[in-house]
Formats: structure tokens, sequence, C-alpha cells
């Protein structure tokens, strides 16, 4: 008995030895992750301290562009009229009147903190992504490696082409359509900037994480959660959600504008399912030659 006794204290000094170590290795995980973060945020703010520098140029060319109507998106509207007149001269933006008011004291300069926090964030996600790569990147079989080795620059071109899609497309058209909407037309519609600010962020950046979609489907998929079956079953549904949202956003009735925005849309939804059967292959391509060594 007393030797069974001493078999468990034993094996119980080991089991307890095996948990610490695997607790030393959690928390050493941490503080490689704290230091790629603290990289990250050191890079993030320097591009604070250079967005404060182009304040004027931020606010003037950039956010508050999208409510004036020499914006770019209006003037190729109206060309597109002008080239194809059936479109509609609902479609051609020549004037866009809104009322933005600040209706607190310190209102102004909050503004400019957010948005130039906002700015240094948005132009640091590239160089988070890398850090977050870094980090990731020891755990990674080299097949792994290589297979995800362009991660970076897929995820941020991605990044950057969902912002300009939001800038450019879904934001002037939902401005538009926003401060022209009225329920009565004894209402008028005067904005604070607080709300026009939210707005022009919500869907730039709401673009830019839509446009991830590939890159989340490629990670589901190598995780075995999402398959192209899958994908191809509900794309239907899928296109439906996204004529809803691009009718939602588009400031017109005709087709024409929705098809703009939801186009892209489309065509992220048709990448992923080419990214999740490329996986997909490359998995039973694996197993095949696993088994067949067997």
């Amino acid at each position: 008995m007393s030797d069974n006794k001493a078999k468990d204290l034993i094996d119980s000094i080991k089991n307890k030895g095996k948990n610490l170590k695997a607790e030393m290795s959690f928390f050493d995980h941490l503080d490689v992750l704290r230091k790629h973060l603290l990289r990250a945020l050191a890079v993030i703010v320097l591009l604070v301290c250079v967005a404060f520098y182009f304040t004027d140029f931020i606010w003037h060319d950039i956010i508050m562009a999208p409510k004036n109507a020499d914006f770019w998106t209006y003037r190729m509207m109206c060309k597109l009229v002008d080239a194809f007149p059936s479109i509609g001269n609902e479609f051609c933006i020549t004037s866009i009147k809104a009322k933005i008011i600040n209706t607190e004291m310190s209102g102004q300069f909050t503004l400019q903190m957010n948005s130039c926090i906002m700015a240094g964030v948005i132009l640091g996600v590239p160089y988070l992504l890398f850090e977050l790569w870094l980090f990731i990147k020891p755990a990674l079989l080299e097949n792994e490696r290589k297979s995800a080795s362009g991660f970076v620059a897929f995820a941020s071109l991605l990044f950057a082409l969902g912002l300009m899609f939001g800038y450019y497309v879904i934001c002037p058209l939902s401005i538009n359509f926003l401060i022209n909407y009225t329920v009565d037309t004894s209402i008028e519609n005067t904005f604070t900037i607080s709300s026009y600010l939210s707005t022009v962020l919500t869907l730039t950046l709401g673009s830019g994480i839509i446009f991830q979609l590939p890159v989340i489907i490629y990670i589901l998929s190598k995780l075995g959660i999402m398959t192209p079956r899958f994908m191809r079953s509900t794309r239907r549904y899928a296109a439906v959600l996204i004529l809803v949202v691009a009718a939602v956003v588009t400031p017109t009735a005709d087709p024409y504008t929705m098809l703009i925005v939801a186009f892209p849309l489309f065509l992220l939804y048709e990448l992923s399912i080419l990214i999740s059967a490329n996986i997909e292959k490359k998995k039973k391509k694996a197993e095949l030659a696993f088994y067949g060594k067997k």
C-alpha cells in the first residue's frame, strides 16, 4: 500500500512539473506577443503624430471631401450620365446641401484627436499584421509557412482595396442619400460633425473589414470549418444578402448604381470559394500521398 502511495506521489510531482512547464510556456508566449504588440503600438503612435502634422489635409481633402459636389465619385457619375443618358439625370449629383454643426465646447478638438488616431491606426494596419505574422510564424510547419508567406501583403492589399471601395463608392453614395432623405419637407436636415465623422469612418473601415472575407475563409478552410461545397450551396443566399446591402447604400432606385456596389462583393465571394476549393484540393492531395506511402 505504501509503495502505491509513493508511486502516486511521484506521478503527482511529475504531472505538477509538466503543468508548471506548460504554464511557463504559455506566459512566455504572452510575453513574446506583448513585445510584438508594443512594437506595433509604437509605430501607430508615430503615425498618429505624422497625422497631426497633416491635420488640414486629412480634414479638408479626405474626411470632408465626400460631402462636396466636386468629389471624384460624383464627377465620374456625371460623366457616366453624359456617356449613357439612359441611366437618368438623378444619377448625376451636382449639389449637396448639408449643414454640419458642432454642439460641444471641446467638440472640434476631440474630433481632431479622434481623426488623427484613426488615421494612424489605418496606416498602421499593415505593420500590425506583419507583427502578428512574426508571432505566428514560429509555430507553423515549413509547408504552412510557404503557403502563408504572402499573408501580410494579401491582407494589406485587400484592406486597402476595401478602404478605397468604401471611401469612393459606398461612403459618397450613402452620404448623399442620407443628407437628402426626408420624412417631412418641413424638417430641416442639420447634422453634427461627430455624426458625420462616425458615418465616414464606419462605412470606410467597414468596407476594409468586409474585404478581408477571403482571408477569413482561408483561415476557416485551413481549420476545416469552411468548405467550398457549403459556400456553393449558400451562394443564392449570399447573393440576396449582397443585393440587399447594395440596395440600402445606393441613393437611387435604378439597378445600375446597385450593381456598381454589389459587383465587387460578388467577386469577393467567388474568390473566397476558389481559395477554399484550392485548400481542400491540397488537403486531399496530401492525404493521398500520406496513405499512399503506407
